[in-house]
Protein backbone atom coordinates (compact mmCIF):
# COMPACT_ATOMS: atom_id res chain seq x y z
CA UNK A 1 0.00 0.00 0.00
CA UNK A 2 2.71 2.48 0.96
CA UNK A 3 4.68 2.13 -2.29
CA UNK A 4 1.59 2.85 -4.35
CA UNK A 5 0.64 5.81 -2.18
CA UNK A 6 4.11 7.32 -2.48
CA UNK A 7 4.36 6.88 -6.25
CA UNK A 8 1.03 7.92 -7.84
CA UNK A 9 1.84 7.74 -11.55
CA UNK A 10 -0.89 6.69 -13.95
CA UNK A 11 -0.68 4.06 -16.69
CA UNK A 12 0.75 6.62 -19.13
CA UNK A 13 3.44 7.77 -16.69
CA UNK A 14 1.72 11.00 -15.68
CA UNK A 15 2.12 12.09 -12.09
CA UNK A 16 -0.51 13.70 -9.90
CA UNK A 17 0.35 17.39 -9.46
CA UNK A 18 -2.81 19.50 -9.77
CA UNK A 19 -6.13 19.35 -7.94
CA UNK A 20 -9.23 21.21 -9.09
CA UNK A 21 -12.12 21.40 -6.65
CA UNK A 22 -15.65 22.42 -7.59
CA UNK A 23 -17.29 23.99 -4.55
CA UNK A 24 -20.75 24.45 -6.08
CA UNK A 25 -22.70 23.42 -9.17
CA UNK A 26 -24.60 26.73 -9.20
CA UNK A 27 -23.75 29.78 -11.29
CA UNK A 28 -25.13 33.29 -11.78
CA UNK A 29 -24.38 33.08 -15.53
CA UNK A 30 -25.98 30.82 -18.13
CA UNK A 31 -23.16 30.70 -20.64
CA UNK A 32 -24.32 28.94 -23.77
CA UNK A 33 -21.20 26.76 -23.97
CA UNK A 34 -21.46 25.63 -20.34
CA UNK A 35 -24.90 26.01 -18.72
CA UNK A 36 -27.44 26.69 -21.49
CA UNK A 37 -30.62 28.23 -20.15
CA UNK A 38 -32.80 25.69 -21.94
CA UNK A 39 -31.41 22.99 -19.62
CA UNK A 40 -30.33 24.91 -16.51
CA UNK A 41 -33.62 26.72 -15.93
CA UNK A 42 -35.85 27.19 -12.89
CA UNK A 43 -36.93 23.54 -13.15
CA UNK A 44 -33.37 22.22 -13.02
CA UNK A 45 -32.51 20.50 -9.74
CA UNK A 46 -29.18 21.63 -8.38
CA UNK A 47 -27.43 19.80 -5.58
CA UNK A 48 -28.86 20.14 -2.09
CA UNK A 49 -26.55 21.77 0.44
CA UNK A 50 -26.16 18.46 2.28
CA UNK A 51 -24.85 16.88 -0.92
CA UNK A 52 -21.99 19.38 -1.17
CA UNK A 53 -18.68 18.59 0.45
CA UNK A 54 -18.24 20.65 3.59
CA UNK A 55 -15.21 22.89 3.93
CA UNK A 56 -13.77 20.49 6.48
CA UNK A 57 -14.21 17.56 4.08
CA UNK A 58 -12.60 19.52 1.25
CA UNK A 59 -9.65 20.48 3.45
CA UNK A 60 -9.17 16.90 4.61
CA UNK A 61 -9.21 15.53 1.07
CA UNK A 62 -6.86 18.27 -0.11
CA UNK A 63 -4.35 17.27 2.54
CA UNK A 64 -4.50 13.70 1.30
CA UNK A 65 -4.00 14.79 -2.31
CA UNK A 66 -0.98 16.89 -1.36
CA UNK A 67 0.50 13.88 0.45
CA UNK A 68 0.32 12.13 -2.93
CA UNK A 69 2.17 14.90 -4.75
CA UNK A 70 -0.48 17.48 -5.67
CA UNK A 71 0.71 21.00 -4.90
CA UNK A 72 -1.42 23.27 -7.07
CA UNK A 73 -5.05 23.66 -5.99
CA UNK A 74 -7.70 25.53 -7.97
CA UNK A 75 -11.23 26.29 -6.73
CA UNK A 76 -13.92 26.20 -9.39
CA UNK A 77 -17.67 25.79 -9.82
CA UNK A 78 -20.22 26.59 -11.14
CA UNK A 79 -19.33 30.00 -9.87
CA UNK A 80 -17.26 29.41 -6.74
CA UNK A 81 -17.93 32.86 -5.26
CA UNK A 82 -21.58 31.84 -4.83
CA UNK A 83 -20.46 29.47 -2.07
CA UNK A 84 -21.02 31.30 1.22
CA UNK A 85 -17.92 32.15 3.29
CA UNK A 86 -15.57 30.84 0.64
CA UNK A 87 -12.75 32.81 2.25
CA UNK A 88 -12.99 30.43 5.22
CA UNK A 89 -12.22 27.50 2.93
CA UNK A 90 -9.37 29.48 1.33
CA UNK A 91 -7.86 30.03 4.78
CA UNK A 92 -8.08 26.31 5.55
CA UNK A 93 -6.49 25.31 2.25
CA UNK A 94 -3.76 27.94 2.34
CA UNK A 95 -2.69 26.47 5.69
CA UNK A 96 -2.65 22.91 4.32
CA UNK A 97 0.79 21.40 4.13
CA UNK A 98 1.93 20.89 0.54
CA UNK A 99 -0.29 23.53 -1.10
CA UNK A 100 2.11 25.83 -2.95
CA UNK A 101 -0.34 27.59 -5.27
CA UNK A 102 -3.99 28.24 -4.40
CA UNK A 103 -6.04 29.80 -7.18
CA UNK A 104 -9.63 30.48 -8.22
CA UNK A 105 -11.54 30.55 -11.52
CA UNK A 106 -14.48 32.95 -11.54
CA UNK A 107 -16.69 35.01 -13.82
CA UNK A 108 -15.51 38.01 -11.80
CA UNK A 109 -18.82 39.68 -11.00
CA UNK A 110 -18.54 39.12 -7.24
CA UNK A 111 -14.84 39.98 -6.96
CA UNK A 112 -15.41 43.64 -5.96
CA UNK A 113 -17.06 42.29 -2.79
CA UNK A 114 -14.80 39.31 -2.24
CA UNK A 115 -11.28 40.01 -3.52
CA UNK A 116 -9.81 41.58 -0.38
CA UNK A 117 -11.13 38.87 1.92
CA UNK A 118 -9.90 36.13 -0.39
CA UNK A 119 -6.44 37.65 -0.58
CA UNK A 120 -6.29 38.08 3.21
CA UNK A 121 -7.26 34.41 3.60
CA UNK A 122 -4.35 33.28 1.44
CA UNK A 123 -5.62 33.02 -2.14
CA UNK A 124 -2.69 33.35 -4.56
CA UNK A 125 -4.35 34.60 -7.75
CA UNK A 126 -7.45 34.41 -9.93
CA UNK A 127 -8.48 33.52 -13.46
CA UNK A 128 -11.46 35.50 -14.77
CA UNK A 129 -13.69 34.48 -17.68
CA UNK A 130 -14.56 37.15 -20.27
CA UNK A 131 -15.58 36.23 -23.81
CA UNK A 132 -15.86 39.65 -25.49
CA UNK A 133 -15.58 43.38 -24.88
CA UNK A 134 -18.88 43.92 -26.68
CA UNK A 135 -21.87 44.05 -24.34
CA UNK A 136 -24.06 42.66 -27.11
CA UNK A 137 -21.81 39.65 -27.75
CA UNK A 138 -20.93 39.04 -24.11
CA UNK A 139 -24.55 39.39 -23.03
CA UNK A 140 -25.64 36.84 -25.62
CA UNK A 141 -23.00 34.41 -24.40
CA UNK A 142 -23.57 34.78 -20.64
CA UNK A 143 -27.33 34.92 -21.38
CA UNK A 144 -28.24 36.82 -18.20
CA UNK A 145 -27.48 40.34 -19.33
CA UNK A 146 -24.28 40.89 -17.38
CA UNK A 147 -22.28 43.81 -18.81
CA UNK A 148 -18.58 43.74 -19.65
CA UNK A 149 -17.93 46.58 -17.19
CA UNK A 150 -19.01 44.38 -14.29
CA UNK A 151 -16.32 41.83 -15.11
CA UNK A 152 -13.67 44.49 -15.70
CA UNK A 153 -14.45 45.93 -12.25
CA UNK A 154 -13.91 42.47 -10.82
CA UNK A 155 -10.53 42.19 -12.54
CA UNK A 156 -9.52 45.59 -11.16
CA UNK A 157 -10.61 44.55 -7.67
CA UNK A 158 -8.53 41.40 -7.89
CA UNK A 159 -5.50 43.37 -9.02
CA UNK A 160 -5.94 45.88 -6.20
CA UNK A 161 -6.07 43.00 -3.71
CA UNK A 162 -2.84 41.54 -5.09
CA UNK A 163 -4.37 38.42 -6.61
CA UNK A 164 -1.86 38.44 -9.45
CA UNK A 165 -0.82 37.55 -12.06
CA UNK A 166 -4.40 37.61 -13.32
CA UNK A 167 -5.36 35.44 -16.27
CA UNK A 168 -8.37 36.26 -18.45
CA UNK A 169 -10.00 33.33 -20.26
CA UNK A 170 -11.88 33.82 -23.52
CA UNK A 171 -13.75 30.85 -24.97
CA UNK A 172 -13.76 31.37 -28.74
CA UNK A 173 -16.74 30.15 -30.72
CA UNK A 174 -16.64 30.60 -34.49
CA UNK A 175 -19.39 32.85 -35.78
CA UNK A 176 -20.24 34.05 -32.28
CA UNK A 177 -17.30 35.94 -30.78
CA UNK A 178 -14.30 35.20 -33.01
CA UNK A 179 -14.48 38.78 -34.30
CA UNK A 180 -13.71 39.92 -30.73
CA UNK A 181 -10.26 38.30 -30.64
CA UNK A 182 -8.27 41.34 -31.76
CA UNK A 183 -10.28 43.72 -29.58
CA UNK A 184 -9.51 41.54 -26.55
CA UNK A 185 -5.83 41.29 -27.48
CA UNK A 186 -5.53 45.04 -27.90
CA UNK A 187 -7.35 45.78 -24.66
CA UNK A 188 -5.23 43.54 -22.46
CA UNK A 189 -1.86 44.21 -24.11
CA UNK A 190 0.44 46.03 -21.72
CA UNK A 191 -1.84 45.57 -18.70
CA UNK A 192 0.09 42.75 -17.06
CA UNK A 193 -2.96 40.50 -17.39
CA UNK A 194 -2.46 37.28 -19.36
CA UNK A 195 -5.19 36.78 -21.96
CA UNK A 196 -5.84 33.15 -22.88
CA UNK A 197 -7.92 31.99 -25.83
CA UNK A 198 -9.70 28.66 -25.36
CA UNK A 199 -10.96 26.51 -28.20
CA UNK A 200 -14.67 25.77 -27.78
CA UNK A 201 -14.77 22.28 -26.27
CA UNK A 202 -17.27 19.44 -26.12
CA UNK A 203 -17.44 19.29 -22.33
CA UNK A 204 -20.65 17.70 -21.06
CA UNK A 205 -23.62 16.82 -23.22
CA UNK A 206 -25.87 19.91 -23.18
CA UNK A 207 -23.96 22.66 -25.01
CA UNK A 208 -24.72 21.43 -28.54
CA UNK A 209 -21.03 21.31 -29.46
CA UNK A 210 -20.17 21.10 -33.16
CA UNK A 211 -16.71 20.81 -34.63
CA UNK A 212 -17.39 23.51 -37.23
CA UNK A 213 -17.89 26.03 -34.39
CA UNK A 214 -14.34 25.49 -33.15
CA UNK A 215 -11.89 28.29 -34.01
CA UNK A 216 -8.56 26.42 -34.25
CA UNK A 217 -5.61 27.75 -32.29
CA UNK A 218 -3.52 28.26 -35.42
CA UNK A 219 -6.14 30.64 -36.84
CA UNK A 220 -6.26 32.60 -33.58
CA UNK A 221 -2.47 32.92 -33.50
CA UNK A 222 -2.23 33.84 -37.18
CA UNK A 223 -4.84 36.58 -36.83
CA UNK A 224 -3.15 38.15 -33.81
CA UNK A 225 0.33 37.88 -35.29
CA UNK A 226 -0.74 39.82 -38.38
CA UNK A 227 -1.59 42.83 -36.22
CA UNK A 228 0.49 42.35 -33.07
CA UNK A 229 3.59 40.26 -33.87
CA UNK A 230 4.13 37.45 -31.38
CA UNK A 231 6.68 34.71 -30.80
CA UNK A 232 6.41 31.38 -28.96
CA UNK A 233 7.57 31.05 -25.35
CA UNK A 234 8.67 27.91 -23.54
CA UNK A 235 6.13 26.52 -21.03
CA UNK A 236 6.55 27.42 -17.38
CA UNK A 237 6.33 23.76 -16.38
CA UNK A 238 5.50 20.35 -17.78
CA UNK A 239 1.76 19.91 -18.09
CA UNK A 240 0.94 23.59 -18.63
CA UNK A 241 -2.21 23.54 -20.73
CA UNK A 242 -1.81 26.90 -22.45
CA UNK A 243 0.75 27.34 -25.19
CA UNK A 244 2.46 30.64 -24.49
CA UNK A 245 3.20 33.48 -26.90
CA UNK A 246 4.95 36.79 -26.19
CA UNK A 247 4.40 40.09 -27.96
CA UNK A 248 7.58 40.97 -29.83
CA UNK A 249 7.35 44.59 -28.62
CA UNK A 250 7.41 43.46 -24.99
CA UNK A 251 3.78 44.29 -24.19
CA UNK A 252 3.10 41.04 -22.38
CA UNK A 253 1.97 37.56 -23.37
CA UNK A 254 -1.04 35.52 -24.39
CA UNK A 255 -1.89 31.84 -24.17
CA UNK A 256 -3.92 29.44 -26.29
CA UNK A 257 -5.61 26.34 -24.89
CA UNK A 258 -6.17 24.02 -27.84
CA UNK A 259 -7.71 20.87 -26.42
CA UNK A 260 -9.52 20.13 -29.68
CA UNK A 261 -6.86 20.67 -32.35
CA UNK A 262 -3.64 20.22 -30.33
CA UNK A 263 -4.44 17.73 -27.53
CA UNK A 264 -2.19 17.81 -24.47
CA UNK A 265 -3.36 14.62 -22.76
CA UNK A 266 0.17 13.25 -22.66
CA UNK A 267 1.23 15.75 -20.00
CA UNK A 268 -2.04 16.04 -18.05
CA UNK A 269 -1.42 16.01 -14.29
CA UNK A 270 -4.87 17.12 -13.11
CA UNK A 271 -7.40 15.45 -10.84
CA UNK A 272 -10.83 16.96 -10.24
CA UNK A 273 -13.29 16.75 -7.36
CA UNK A 274 -16.90 17.63 -8.12
CA UNK A 275 -19.06 19.64 -5.73
CA UNK A 276 -20.61 16.44 -4.37
CA UNK A 277 -17.27 14.78 -3.81
CA UNK A 278 -16.64 12.58 -6.81
CA UNK A 279 -13.11 12.18 -8.10
CA UNK A 280 -12.70 12.57 -11.86
CA UNK A 281 -9.44 11.99 -13.69
CA UNK A 282 -10.42 13.78 -16.92
CA UNK A 283 -12.39 16.90 -17.82
CA UNK A 284 -14.32 14.75 -20.33
CA UNK A 285 -15.00 11.86 -17.93
CA UNK A 286 -18.19 9.85 -17.97
CA UNK A 287 -18.06 8.67 -14.35
CA UNK A 288 -16.24 9.38 -11.09
CA UNK A 289 -15.22 7.75 -7.81
CA UNK A 290 -17.33 8.71 -4.79
CA UNK A 291 -14.98 10.17 -2.17
CA UNK A 292 -17.82 11.79 -0.22
CA UNK A 293 -19.35 8.44 0.58
CA UNK A 294 -16.01 7.10 1.74
CA UNK A 295 -15.36 10.17 3.93
CA UNK A 296 -18.82 10.08 5.50
CA UNK A 297 -18.60 6.34 6.08
CA UNK A 298 -15.62 6.82 8.36
CA UNK A 299 -12.73 5.94 6.05
CA UNK A 300 -9.32 6.67 7.56
CA UNK A 301 -6.84 9.00 5.90
CA UNK A 302 -4.70 6.02 4.95
CA UNK A 303 -7.65 4.25 3.32
CA UNK A 304 -8.59 7.41 1.40
CA UNK A 305 -4.96 7.87 0.35
CA UNK A 306 -4.81 4.33 -0.98
CA UNK A 307 -8.19 4.74 -2.69
CA UNK A 308 -7.10 7.91 -4.50
CA UNK A 309 -3.67 6.53 -5.40
CA UNK A 310 -5.27 3.40 -6.84
CA UNK A 311 -7.67 5.41 -9.01
CA UNK A 312 -4.77 7.50 -10.28
CA UNK A 313 -2.52 4.51 -10.93
CA UNK A 314 -5.25 2.96 -13.10
CA UNK A 315 -5.87 6.19 -15.02
CA UNK A 316 -5.45 5.99 -18.80
CA UNK A 317 -7.55 8.99 -19.90
CA UNK A 318 -6.67 10.62 -23.20
CA UNK A 319 -10.05 11.79 -24.45
CA UNK A 320 -8.81 14.77 -26.47
CA UNK A 321 -6.37 12.61 -28.39
CA UNK A 322 -9.12 10.09 -29.13
CA UNK A 323 -11.58 12.86 -29.97
CA UNK A 324 -9.25 14.24 -32.62
CA UNK A 325 -9.73 10.98 -34.49
CA UNK A 326 -13.39 10.38 -33.59
CA UNK A 327 -15.12 13.72 -33.15
CA UNK A 328 -18.43 12.13 -32.21
CA UNK A 329 -17.11 11.83 -28.65
CA UNK A 330 -17.33 9.11 -26.03
CA UNK A 331 -20.25 8.46 -23.71
CA UNK A 332 -22.33 10.84 -21.59
CA UNK A 333 -19.69 13.22 -20.26
CA UNK A 334 -19.96 15.05 -16.96
CA UNK A 335 -21.14 18.67 -17.27
CA UNK A 336 -18.65 21.55 -16.96
CA UNK A 337 -20.77 23.23 -14.26
CA UNK A 338 -20.57 20.07 -12.15
CA UNK A 339 -16.84 19.42 -12.42
CA UNK A 340 -15.34 22.86 -13.07
CA UNK A 341 -12.93 23.82 -15.84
Amino acid sequence: MSNLALNPFDRLGRRLADLRISVTDRCNFRCTYCMPKEIFNRDYEFLNRSALLSFEEIARLTGIFTSLGASKVRLTGGEPLLRARLESLVAMLSATQGVSDLTLTTNGVLLPRKAQALAAAGLSRVTVSLDSLSDEVFGAMNDVGVKVAEVLLGIEAAAAAGLTPIKVNMVVKRGVNDHSILDMAEHFRGTGYILRFIEYMDVGATNGWRLDEVMPAHEIIRGINQVFPIQPVEPNYRGEVARRWRYVDGEGEIGVIASVTQPFCGDCTRARISADGKLYTCLFATCGTDLREAVRSGASDELLRHMIATVWSERADQYSELRSAETSGIGQRVEMSYIGG
